[in-house]
């Protein structure tokens, strides 16, 4: 690729917005060089929660590898949606929107159990999938509060953390000054402990730079000890994931310490949650985790979570309103993933898949899509993007709407229709997937 890439990282919204036309002219000069896959990933982090790319950034990273579709899932904020959806019709690949927040179980069959969050009990990680452009200004108002909750205990949060690093000669981080910036909190994205975090490596980059300084503070001053392959990375000054490699160090070391529990201002009820989902058409997926003994993916700690107890646990899901689960196909083994195909399927849940972008260093590809038992996942995402493009034209399309002209279908066979409605449709001009819809 010679010609000049747009810049898709530009910290301007409005600077992003504005090259989308640069973008579609560089995709199509550029598309023979592009490796097509039958891959689609659902679940892209984007930086109005915590990732190194913008969501213009994001789909055209997903384009680059060659994806057919791309979703943004940012954590308690749909800020980045509209500029993802019209990223993805510029370089002419699916789009759809959702976002992922915590909730309480309080009041239901799931109260008090650990569930899929690592560090609570009776709170559970939940995913709004195919929320229809109209939808965003509710959803937005809806996370407002959502935000101001998080905000408090994340300044809670840093006094701890700074009660930590007072000693290590590089000063006391400010949530003002030294986090805010580093977020889209401005425009409607969320802050997280990453972001505390990442002040912290600006911090310690600004004192030490790059390179052996960096290894021996963290050695000398703040006692952690580094793997070697991790060492050589910080070693090394030119390492282009520098500072997300740093930022997983910190992770690791200092969250469990600093970490503060949310309550239920932050994680608001799970009824509520799924209420407004159904009010703006949406899909609420339940975010199956499972537990980790002998990790798949060699970076997870053994631990507990749903998988004594989930065979109650997917029908209560249901029963709370929930229309799908989602999962990560590299995250688990082929046993929990039969598993949990098995009682979606039993229990009429659509199945959508995706793999968490928030590093530098993560691969938008997931091969195990490729697998024929995964090829289902495949389908739901086009179904997922026409669901959505549909409820934006009228809510009665919706895929799980009572009205929906063919609510007499099975969920499988409506889902089949929608598929082959997503996949028919005119990327570069989604509005128009109306007239596919030959049954309404």
């Amino acid at each position: 690729m010679e010609t000049p890439i747009p810049p898709v990282n530009h910290e301007s919204s409005k600077r992003r917005f504005q090259i989308h036309r640069e973008l579609a002219d560089y995709r199509d000069r550029n598309q023979p060089d592009i490796t097509p896959t039958i891959e689609v990933n659902n679940h892209v982090h984007t930086s109005y929660s915590f990732s190194p790319y913008t969501p213009t950034a994001a789909a055209f990273e997903a384009w680059k590898a060659g994806l057919q579709a791309v979703g943004i899932v940012d954590h308690d904020s749909i800020a980045g949606g509209m500029e993802m959806i019209e990223a993805a019709r510029a370089l002419s690949i699916g789009s759809t929107v959702g976002f992922e927040l915590r909730v309480n179980m309080s009041g239901t069959g799931l109260e008090g159990l650990r569930l899929n969050s690592p560090d609570s009990q009776n709170i559970a990680y939940i995913v709004i999938h195919g929320v229809p452009a109209a939808a965003f200004p509710v959803v937005g108002r809806f996370l407002e509060p959502i935000h101001e909750a998080r905000n408090q205990r994340n300044r809670r949060m840093l006094e701890a953390l700074n009660d930590m690093i007072g000693n290590f000669g590089i000063g006391k981080l400010d949530f003002a000054a030294d986090v805010v910036p580093l977020s889209s909190a401005d425009e409607g994205g969320s802050i997280t402990e990453r972001h505390l975090l990442f002040a912290l490596v600006h911090r310690i980059l600004a004192s030490e730079g790059r390179g052996p300084g960096v290894v021996r503070l963290l050695a000398e001053k703040m006692g952690i000890n580094l793997p070697q392959r991790i060492k050589e990375f910080l070693e090394d000054e030119h390492n282009p994931h520098y500072l997300y490699d740093l930022l997983g160090v910190l992770k690791s070391e200092y969250t469990p310490r600093f970490y503060v529990q949310p309550d239920e201002n932050e994680c608001v009820s799970v009824k509520d949650a799924v209420a407004l989902a159904q009010k703006t058409g949406a899909i609420p997926a339940y975010a199956y985790l499972g537990d980790v003994g002998e990790s798949p993916t060699g970076d997870k700690k053994a631990q507990k979570f749903e998988d004594e107890f989930l065979d109650s646990l997917i029908p209560e899901v249901k029963r709370l309103g929930f229309q799908a689960v989602t999962y990560m196909p590299p995250r688990n083994t082929m046993q929990q993933l039969k598993r949990i195909m098995r009682l979606a399927r039993e229990n009429e849940l659509m199945e959508i898949s995706g793999v968490d972008i928030n590093t530098s260093r993560q691969s938008f590809h997931c091969r195990e899509l490729e697998q024929p038992e995964f090829s289902h996942l495949i389908d739901a995402t086009w179904a997922l993007i026409a669901h959505e493009k549909l409820t934006n034209c009228s809510a009665e399309l919706g895929l799980f709407h009572p009205d929906n002209p063919l609510s007499g279908l099975d969920l499988a066979e409506r889902m089949e229709r929608y598929a082959d409605i997503g996949r028919q449709h005119d990327r570069r001009d989604p509005e128009a997937i109306r007239r596919l819809a030959d049954f309404a």
